[in-house]
């Protein structure tokens, strides 16, 4: 799991657009802390705190401890909105936690003991269908990634959920489907597929050149 983040936060007395651009002119972010059984928070965190924590990589996956005036409101990021031309961060969304709460995430893959698969071996190359998987997680115990294990894999091997171990805690948030994450295949089998892709635009330009050629020659 990752570590839980601290992010300093002030009330927000003031709601509304003009008070929410003093905010931004003032290089704070307005943010709104909802959910559980409370009513929600507004408050206003500093803009390059955030842009900070979201550089880490793993922000929208952490429980984030906000402070405000002393107290502590345990939270995730839900959605960060950004400035369309500057890309700095406008407005934050946070979900309040309980102890026992379960929330979907994405979390991120990572592929393991590729040394130990007889098709990457041979020059097979690993399709990534997947570099996120949707899980159900309790809120103590959110997984930073998930690890896939790829050995004996061989070419045309396909890698599917049902085949994860998922860390205690979580759940696949899709159950209607065994899905792929990954396909092992041969570089031969990419180029073929791309060759054929340029085959059949290459015939299609020469099928609509000849009927050109046809209606100009029938003027």
């Amino acid at each position: 799991m990752s570590d839980a983040l601290t992010l300093p936060a002030e009330a927000r007395e003031r709601a509304g657009k003009g008070a929410s651009r003093a905010l931004r002119r003032e290089g704070r972010v307005p943010a709104v802390i909802y959910g559980g059984k409370e009513e929600p928070t507004t408050i206003h965190i500093e803009g390059k705190e955030l842009m900070r924590q979201l550089m880490t990589g793993h922000f929208m996956n952490s429980i984030v401890m906000v402070e405000i005036g002393g107290d502590k409101v345990r939270t995730i990021p839900k959605d960060v909105a950004f400035h369309p031309v500057t890309d700095r961060p406008i407005h934050a969304d946070f979900l309040r936690l309980s102890k026992d709460s379960k929330i979907e995430v994405a979390i991120p893959v990572v592929f393991i003991n590729e040394e130990a698969s007889p098709g990457l071996k041979k020059g097979g190359v690993l399709n990534i269908v997947r570099h996120e998987l949707e899980l159900v997680c309790e809120a103590d115990k959110i997984p930073s990634e998930i690890e896939i294990d790829v050995t004996g894999k061989e070419v045309g091997d396909s890698l599917h959920i049902s085949e994860v171990s998922l860390p205690e805690g979580s759940t696949s948030a899709i159950t209607d489907r065994d899905y792929t994450i990954a396909t092992l295949v041969a570089p031969s089998a990419l180029k073929k597929a791309e060759g054929d892709t340029t085959e059949e635009g290459e015939e299609a330009e020469g099928e609509e050149a000849a009927a050109a050629e046809g209606e100009a020659s029938a003027d």
